[in-house]
């Protein structure tokens, strides 16, 4: 074990911390707004990772760890609770919740590929001959502008996965929770039943999505790598 291996995976956890958080805390914000302040008395509408990282220590800190330890990729989780009333009774602000964990990661990797630019423009960073996940720039110089450069690529690639896998419309993921947004009310209360039914095969959903989402990343990452830059080619 390097010290390169730890400080990126220190830079992995962090960017891992603030995605995760993010993305829960963006779902308790809009059940918050949308009537459901169950999330909200949790401590949740909070980019502290601190009141997330109690709801799922396991998540958040124990198998993001020995994942990156043993296999130099960090996986975790994290979740926000909400009213199974309150998505009965408004079955198309719950999809809207839905949606607004994958737009949190969005919005961190637009913020990642801004601030890339920033640093291209500054003569701190500049592009890289072949881009993979772990090097979307790369820095001009050694010391504070590598970190940042490593910690950008990670924060830009991280924020396209995590927003792009939870879109995919299988339960438990965001993307069938959003399927309400393109049903009637009653369609999407039974939607919505259907994955309380399924609760107990979570694992095997996920399961699922990872082999189906393995299968698009690639080309989803070189279009993500395309709108980054335009007038590159990267595949």
């Amino acid at each position: 074990m390097t010290t390169e291996f730890l400080v990126i995976g220190v830079l992995w956890y962090v960017v891992f911390l603030l995605s995760t958080t993010a993305h829960e805390a963006s779902h308790a914000l809009a059940a918050k707004l949308g009537g459901d302040p169950t999330a909200f008395h949790g401590g949740q509408v909070t980019l502290d990772p601190l009141p997330h990282i109690r709801r799922e220590p396991f998540g958040m800190v124990l198998v993001p760890i020995l994942s990156y330890a043993t296999g130099g990729w960090m996986m975790g989780w994290a979740s926000a609770p909400y009213d199974p009333r309150w998505q009965q009774t408004h079955p198309r602000r719950a999809a809207w919740m839905s949606l607004a964990g994958p737009a949190a990661n969005f919005t961190l990797a637009v913020i990642a590929g801004v601030s890339i630019h920033i640093g291209i423009l500054t003569g701190a960073f500049h592009p890289p001959e072949s881009a993979n996940f772990q090097r979307v720039v790369e820095a001009t110089a050694s010391g504070f502008a590598e970190g940042a450069a490593k910690f950008f690529s990670l924060l830009f690639s991280l924020n396209v996965l995590l927003g792009t896998f939870n879109l995919l419309p299988i339960p438990p993921l965001d993307g069938y929770g959003a399927l309400g947004l393109f049903v009637t009310d009653n369609g999407a209360r039974r939607l919505e039943e259907m994955r309380q039914r399924a609760r107990s095969y979570s694992f095997i959903g996920l399961l699922l999505g990872w082999q189906l989402f393995a299968k698009i990343y690639e080309p989803l990452f070189t279009l993500a790598l395309q709108a980054l830059y335009p007038t590159l080619h990267y595949g």
